[in-house]
């Protein structure tokens, strides 16, 4: 009796020290791992790899992350927005498809920047503190080999609704150009909502042309859209346009001027854009853009009266040419609609477009562009094998992060393929973005419209250049 009484109250004894020191030790060892974790050792590492692009002086972000003083006061707001995973910020279902600019923090990221946070922010040793990363001043592509500026100053009123303007650039190219990068940079980022910057080639039979005028220009788009009116500086859907929620029953897959397939929107060769939250275009070394002699450049800006006063604008583009022979062009697609119609209230609208790849092709990114009832948007390819696979869903869209999806590994599509876009719109009071509940609506240029359009970038396969096509970047850097 004696002897299990004893053993008893050893055993009782042992729990009793398990109990009470067991927790006490693994309080104590993570609260010393909560206070080991320094902004310098830890934390700068991580920042300096996903947020510094956004987050520097002269850029869209609010405060610059490249220093200790200048994150210790947004620590808080910092971790909420990592746990959230609000930021860094991206909308694709990661169930499909692998990007190249992806820029999520693993789980191990979050839990350090929540352990320097908890552990009282800590900056640390200044020895552990890794170099800065390097950016050229006002440039996420390095410094260009060439700036295109606006030829002059644009002038927008302090009052009335957003306005579409279009500037022609003549860069005064007398050869063929290829690029391997380019960034497109708002002059004045309080009123530049957005930018897109394409290039004009001369006329195939003519000498290089002379610059167009913004008149010019505005006419052209006219003519080629019929089924759009021009209302202030934006287009809009004329109201008595026949309705196509589903775009892909049309010959033009939903996106051309003419219902009978004629007048296929083409936005040609895309250099780049300029929107919130968007970082410049990735392409391989050997991928390029081509300008041919004589063209010139297009920057069309979508800008936003926000700040109640005049306001001016020169708006640019930086171009990086080959510097090695190219092998594949990249080009620029829409496939878009533009005759779907939102009833009122409606919460869960569903349109689609379509479009049938002619050749060969090797997809390279996917953008979604919507406003502000835009809700979802999935990207499908319908092979002609009959197999099918989604390439790109983004299930949150968000109207204030103009994201392109770079694939990480480009995307076979054989001729033949159908990319068929699918997108839903909350036009209800439920979406705290909405302009308007009541409003019945349809294309247009300006917000309080919409547009349902899926960007994508692909190369051709087989594609050849000619010896002096190759030759012609040795006076890239002219």
């Amino acid at each position: 009796m004696k002897r299990t009484l004893f053993a008893a109250l050893t055993t009782l004894t042992i729990l009793a020290a398990a109990f009470f020191l067991a927790p006490s030790s693994n309080v104590d060892g993570l609260a010393k791992s909560k206070a080991a974790v320094t902004f310098n050792k830890d934390v700068a590492p991580i920042l300096f790899k996903s947020c510094a692009d956004c987050h520097r002086p002269g850029e869209a972000a609010p405060m610059s992350l490249l220093s200790y003083k200048d994150a210790r006061p947004w620590a808080r707001s910092i971790r909420e927005k990592v746990v959230s995973r609000e930021m860094p910020p991206w909308h694709a279902d990661p169930r499909v498809g692998q990007f190249l600019n992806d820029p999520r923090l693993t789980q191990a990221e979050i839990d350090t920047i929540t352990a320097w946070v908890d552990g009282g922010a800590k900056e640390g040793e200044a020895r552990d503190l890794p170099p800065a990363p390097k950016f050229v001043e006002g440039w996420s592509i390095g410094q260009p080999d060439l700036v295109l500026k606006m030829a002059e100053e644009f002038t927008l009123d302090a009052n009335g609704p957003d306005e579409y303007q279009q500037f022609v650039i003549d860069p005064g190219f007398t050869e063929d150009k290829y690029v391997q990068m380019s960034e497109a940079r708002p002059g004045n980022r309080r009123i530049v909502h957005h930018m897109i910057a394409a290039v004009l080639p001369p006329p195939e039979s003519a000498q290089p042309q002379k610059a167009q005028t913004r008149v010019d220009l505005e006419k052209r788009r006219a003519d080629r859209a019929p089924i759009l009116y021009k209302e202030g500086f934006v287009l809009r859907l004329r109201p008595e346009a026949l309705v196509f929620d589903d775009g892909c029953q049309l010959p033009n897959g939903g996106g051309g001027n003419q219902l009978d397939g004629s007048g296929q929107y083409s936005f040609g060769t895309a250099l780049g854009g300029f929107g919130p939250g968007r970082m410049p275009p990735i392409w391989e070394p050997g991928t390029v853009k081509k300008i041919p002699a004589g063209s010139n450049i297009l920057l069309r800006i979508h800008y936003s009266k926000t700040t109640g006063q005049v306001e001016k604008d020169r708006s640019m583009i930086g171009l990086v040419f080959a510097k090695q022979p190219p092998r594949k062009e990249s080009f620029t697609h829409l496939i878009a609609n533009r005759y779907f119609r939102i009833p009122p209230g409606a919460e869960n609208h569903r349109v689609t477009a379509c479009w049938t790849t002619p050749q060969d092709i090797h997809l390279i990114s996917a953008t979604p562009h919507m406003h502000k009832r835009g809700k979802t948007m999935e990207f499908k390819a319908f092979y002609p094998d009959g197999r099918s696979e989604a390439l790109l869903n983004v299930p949150g869209y968000d109207f204030s992060w103009q994201t392109i999806y770079h694939f990480k590994q480009s995307v076979a599509l054989p001729k033949g393929t159908r990319i068929m876009v699918t997108t839903y719109f909350d036009n209800s009071a439920r979406n705290k973005n909405n302009p308007d509940p009541t409003q019945v609506v349809r294309y247009g240029e300006p917000t309080y419209d919409e547009m349902m359009i899926g960007f994508i970038e692909y190369t051709v396969d087989g594609q050849s250049f000619k010896p002096a096509d190759a030759l012609s970047v040795k006076g890239a850097t002219q």
